[in-house]
């Protein structure tokens, strides 16, 4: 009896142990009985009836699928090998498990599908310069096809569009002839701009050279102006004191031909090997002469005594 009652406690305690289960924080389950949907649980310790009920956990995390490499043709008729990645998360748990039986299979062949589709319509050129947007283009494609699926790709990024080879060694000759191409414009434009700032450099070099010049003539002007007008003010004050002074003096002509022959003597004693006298000299001299004649009569007159009588 005692041995019943412990296989009972035994057999009871191995079935607690198959209907206690536990979901990860990440995953959601669906319970089904008796081959029906019967609840979703969320993660924890969850209990179901063993033998009755089945309990099927859903992955709620981000998932990757990897689209194998697949040969496409272009619009313009080249064979490009294209694969992708594609990133999705399971949002309903239900529908993931109830409305697709392989939920990987048909994400992969649903983009290689639509590669096909976004990659033709596109030029060789256009597929290889256009990654985001057959990314972007495939993403809402395969968004809106998985969404009854219970899934929503989160987004899609292509691994490699390969062209044949010969395609990509034509590209690669194109690529350095346009890159010499460049090099050589560049070049030039470089030679042209220095050029320019050469002679743009020399332009303001001589017309900062002119404008220092003509200031130069310009001051030198100015400062000659200054000195002639301050020498010949100074003459006309000078002869307007010497003018007066002779006035107030009131000097005789023969003390004005003496002073006259004194200047005379003044202009002659200079470096100059020509000596210009003035016209009026003239007259002066003849005055002078007339003054010499007059002492020269004085003095003889002092010594003839037949003089001294008259």
């Amino acid at each position: 009896m005692i041995g019943l009652v412990i296989v009972i406690f035994v057999f009871l305690f191995f079935l607690a142990l198959l209907g206690i289960k536990i979901v990860r924080p990440y995953q959601r389950a669906c319970v089904e009985r008796l081959g029906r949907y019967q609840r979703t649980v969320q993660p924890g310790l969850n209990f179901i009836l063993p033998f009755i009920e089945r309990l099927i956990k859903v992955d709620m995390r981000e998932q990757v699928v990897d689209v194998p490499p697949q040969e496409v043709i272009t619009k313009d008729n080249a064979t490009v090998t294209v694969d992708a990645i594609i990133y999705y998360e399971v949002t309903d748990p239900v529908k993931v498990l109830y409305n697709v039986a392989n939920f990987r299979l048909a994400t992969i062949k649903l983009a290689q599908t639509n590669l096909r589709n976004v990659v033709g319509d596109l030029t060789l050129d256009e597929s290889l310069t256009s990654r985001e947007k057959i990314n972007a283009k495939l993403r809402d494609v395969l968004d809106e096809a998985t969404d009854k699926w219970g899934a929503k790709v989160t987004r899609v990024e292509l691994q490699r569009i390969e062209p044949p080879g010969d395609v990509t060694e034509a590209m690669h000759r194109q690529m350095k002839a346009e890159r010499d191409r460049r090099a050589i414009v560049l070049e030039a434009e470089g030679v042209r701009q220095a050029a320019i700032l050469k002679a743009d450099g020399e332009k303001q070099a001589r017309i900062l050279q002119a404008e220092g010049q003509a200031a130069a003539i310009q001051k030198v002007a100015d400062a000659d102006r200054y000195k002639l007008l301050t020498v010949a003010e100074g003459e006309g004050q000078a002869i307007e004191r010497v003018y007066g002074a002779i006035h107030k003096g009131n000097p005789t002509r023969d003390l004005i031909a003496i002073k006259y022959l004194e200047a005379l003597a003044k202009m002659a004693d200079g470096q100059a090997t020509k000596v210009f006298v003035p016209y009026e000299a003239a007259g002066i001299l003849s005055a002078v002469s007339v003054i010499a004649e007059v002492v020269q009569n004085r003095k003889e007159g002092t010594k003839d005594p037949k003089n001294q009588g008259v």
